[in-house]
């Protein structure tokens, strides 16, 4: 039952993990011109200028709703709804379906359904894996990740995914074409009814990372000896933005060595309430008291 515990544990960190594909980077740095008029002459003449005054106007929404689906070569494909806000750290209230590759048939086989339900706040993350999952911590529904804690026990990947998590926002894909050094403006076309430019870049991954989180230099090295193995090295981004400077769509396409990454997120309904409840306490066991009951999660597959 231990051994079985740690595997079912370990199924949840991966869940968490392939999360933040979502978001690689981080969010606003609060930059903008002043005077609308000279800035939307600058924007025209600009791409740089204009995906600046995207980052402000995305940064300060505070809140949207997301949906969208993410891929990652032959280790999971799922698609994801709900909400999200960035006015102090993420928060948000995210359900994730695997619909097919090896980490979701790992989550089935340790006794969910497919799905999580995921909550987030500025310090910790929550997940529901089914009722197949509860049975197995004792009638318990959520399990409680702290950011710090995954970082603990995720070496170099589990501080990267602490940064991560704790940073992203809708705008994180306007930063990455900032960062990226050869942002285009590709033309005016349709997303879902609404007419919005779209812009495009490739970004260096480990760089990007290194200039958009609080990692040290040896986690950092650590990060990029974890890419070059994996095969990361580049990512596409693509953004999508309305007339009122907001994100409405955002892809990321890259090559690892199990296959291809691809990411489609739609934004959309910017300010939106976003859920605020902890799953209550008597509901909720700890992943690190799960872990001190079953060993460690070093074994999943």
């Amino acid at each position: 039952m231990r051994t079985s515990t740690a595997r079912r544990m370990g199924t949840a960190l991966a869940a968490a993990a392939a999360l933040t594909s979502m978001a690689a980077c981080s969010g606003s740095d609060g930059t903008g011109g002043s005077g609308k008029g000279k800035a939307d002459a600058v924007a025209k003449a600009s791409p740089v200028a204009a995906l600046k005054q995207v980052q402000q106007k995305t940064g300060g929404a505070r809140s949207a709703k997301v949906e969208g689906t993410t891929e990652m070569g032959s280790a999971v494909s799922m698609k994801q709804s709900g909400a999200i806000g960035w006015a102090d750290g993420l928060s948000g209230a995210l359900t994730i379906t695997y619909t097919g590759g090896t980490m979701g048939e790992a989550l089935k086989k340790a006794g969910g359904d497919g799905s999580v339900e995921a909550r987030y706040f500025k310090d910790e993350y929550y997940a529901n894996l089914g009722a197949g999952m509860a049975a197995n911590t004792g009638g318990k529904n959520w399990i409680r990740y702290s950011y710090k804690d995954l970082a603990e026990l995720g070496g170099a990947s589990g501080d990267v995914m602490k940064d991560q998590i704790q940073n992203s926002t809708p705008d994180q894909g306007v930063k990455a074409l900032l960062a990226s050094g050869d942002v285009k403006k590709v033309g005016q076309e349709d997303v879902r009814g609404v007419a919005a430019t779209h812009y495009s870049g490739t970004i260096d991954v480990a760089e990007l990372t290194a200039k958009n989180s609080d990692l040290d230099a040896q986690q950092l090295a650590a990060f990029k000896e974890q890419l070059a193995l994996a095969g990361v090295t580049t990512q596409t981004v693509d953004i999508w933005v309305d007339e009122n400077d907001l994100l409405v769509k955002k892809t990321e396409r890259g090559e690892m060595k199990t296959g291809t990454f691809n990411s489609t997120l739609f934004y959309s309904d910017y300010g939106t309430e976003v859920p605020s409840d902890r799953p209550e306490a008597s509901d909720t066991v700890d992943f690190k008291e799960l872990l001190k009951q079953g060993g460690t999660p070093g074994g999943a597959s």
